[in-house]
């Protein structure tokens, strides 16, 4: 089976990552969570389907400081916002000046539940361990994490995976 990952990136003075990463993080602004919670949502909501080889407990894994209830409303605001319009593109926009590709919500996001979905942080890199590999500079914390292949980047704020479910993030 073919594993897929969604990575978010985050670049020096960017908001953190994710919508739910953001919200996990309370570190970021509106205007990001607002930008990177379609891109994150409909990640998740497409490795979240329900398993048609048995049945799976739903919900999350809870790794995190927050509680299931936190993470709950989270997931029906993200929902709430890939029902509505969904931006393929916040991050490159936001460093680039990239015009919008963005598409109309699908009201079947309502439809999808988080099912045993890992939700955990992982330590910042270090500022000099960033500087080595990437010769940039990052206040401590760094707010980046390394992401595992199949990633298209070495470095993000956080990321998915859909073969297993489970979602990482910078603890900072």
């Amino acid at each position: 089976m073919t594993r897929k990952t969604y990575i978010v990136r985050a670049g020096p003075g960017s908001p953190k990552g994710t919508h739910f990463a953001d919200t996990l993080n309370r570190a970021s602004g509106r205007t990001m969570r607002r930008n990177g919670v379609a891109l994150f949502v409909t990640v998740v909501l497409l490795g979240c389907a329900r398993n048609p080889r048995g049945p799976a407990t739903p919900g999350f894994i809870n790794q995190t400081l927050h509680s299931d209830a936190d993470l709950q409303a989270i997931w029906k605001e993200a929902q709430q916002s890939v029902a509505q319009k969904i931006d393929l593109n916040p991050l490159q926009r936001l460093s680039n000046n990239v015009p919008e590709d963005a598409r109309p919500g699908d009201s079947r996001a309502f439809n999808v539940e988080p099912n045993q979905l890992s939700v955990s942080p992982v330590a910042d890199l270090s500022p000099e361990v960033l500087l080595a590999a990437t010769g940039e500079q990052h206040a401590d914390p760094t707010g980046l994490i390394a992401c595992p292949q199949p990633c298209n980047v070495r470095y993000s704020a956080a990321y998915s995976f859909y073969q297993p479910e489970l979602t990482r993030y910078a603890a900072s």
